[in-house]
């Protein structure tokens, strides 16, 4: 039975099914900067269910048990999107559901919301997250802030990060960096270029060394990650009669979790000796963590294999304090973000399939 509520309150029905859930989550808009109301919604529905210790920071809502379990899972999603683009309201098509954030990430949200308000006496304690500004710039993620100013709260022996992955199971994450690679020239004249010296011209070294280098594959903890190294801009010149005396070349380097971000810069700048190389983005990845007996046990009950994570997700943030953690949601990761952004529903069935199956062996 669902608790009674203050009718003024926004109504989310935790009590249904996870694919209603998610329709309801994706039709309150809360691209990245107002999360406002979904955070609303989330906190009114979560407050009335009396096994649940509510916590509001800014628009990032957390609900936590505390019934002195031997153990705690941090099950954690974000409630922001990318911006609409005619894709809402969510309409039903088949067995998919179709519209922004239902593979990135509401769907998961959805299943973490249905399990929260149900799991009132969970074999550990499960500390649930749901917060902001996932999708927009680094420094104003909530579970960035989080980790910042409410480190305990983060606080668990193992965290799952409902991110797509197609209801499978995909362990830590690489780490990236970003770098410019700067080039000096001498300004002249275009007619007279000898006197001058092209620093687009120098940018050709820099890309046949990128042109020729063979990313590693790295086994860590049992699973392969890939890694890439990729100019991903380049800019230079000054005007159509000008030899230019400045270029860069912007570089995205998706280093394996074994590494660290000092070492992966080292790496970088071991390969580019002599340029001049400046650090714009870094951002550790995040080892695995699958020995760990809450993880094997999670991967048992979910029947699945795990995968490596070749992008960067939050399980870092979670790493970063000494918590493993892996990525286990609904939805195709390469939809997200797709004008015709959809989710398949066997697949939020399964994710909640699967945490019930795991939550219920300990």
């Amino acid at each position: 039975m669902v608790p009674a509520r203050d009718s003024d309150l926004p109504v989310l029905d935790l009590a249904g099914s996870a694919v209603d859930l998610t329709v309801a989550l994706c039709d309150i808009e809360s691209v990245s900067g107002n999360e406002a109301a979904i955070a609303d919604a989330i906190e009114a529905s979560l407050a009335i269910y009396p096994h649940l210790e509510v916590i509001r920071d800014g628009d990032a809502v957390v609900a936590r048990t505390n019934l002195g379990r031997a153990s705690r899972v941090v099950i954690a999603g974000h409630i922001d999107t990318v911006p609409v683009n005619a894709n809402l309201p969510v309409r039903r098509e088949g067995d998919e559901l179709i519209g922004r954030g239902t593979v990135d990430m509401k769907a998961g949200v959805a299943v973490a919301l249905v399990l929260a308000a149900d799991l009132s006496e969970p074999p550990v304690d499960l500390t649930w997250i749901f917060y902001d500004n996932e999708e927009v710039s680094s420094d104003l993620n909530g579970l960035g802030r989080l980790a910042r100013t409410r480190p305990e709260l983060l606080a668990g022996d193992f965290a799952i990060l409902g991110e797509p992955t197609s209801a499978t199971v995909e362990g830590g994450c690489n780490g990236t960096a970003r770098v410019e690679v700067r080039l000096s020239g001498i300004r002249a004249h275009s007619a007279r270029s000898w006197v001058g010296h092209n620093a687009i011209h120098d940018a050709a070294e820099v890309l046949r060394i990128l042109k020729d280098y063979e990313p590693e594959q790295l086994e860590v903890d049992g699973l392969v990650y890939r890694e890439g190294l990729n100019a991903v801009a380049i800019t230079g010149g000054v005007a159509g009669n000008v030899i230019p005396d400045q270029a860069v070349v912007t570089i995205n380097y998706r280093f394996a979790p074994s590494r660290s971000g000092e070492q992966a810069i080292a790496h970088l700048r071991e390969l580019f000796d002599g340029y001049e190389l400046t650090v714009t983005d870094l951002a550790e990845g995040a080892r695995p963590g699958l020995d760990e007996p809450l993880a094997q046990d999670f991967l048992a009950a979910v029947g699945g294999v795990a995968h490596p994570k070749y992008g960067w997700t939050d399980v870092a943030r979670f790493s970063a304090h000494g918590v493993p953690a892996v990525n286990y949601g609904p939805g195709d990761p390469l939809r997200a973000h797709a004008d015709d952004e959809r989710v398949n529903i066997a697949e939020i069935i399964a994710c909640e399939q699967g945490l019930r199956a795991w939550l219920g062996t300990h």
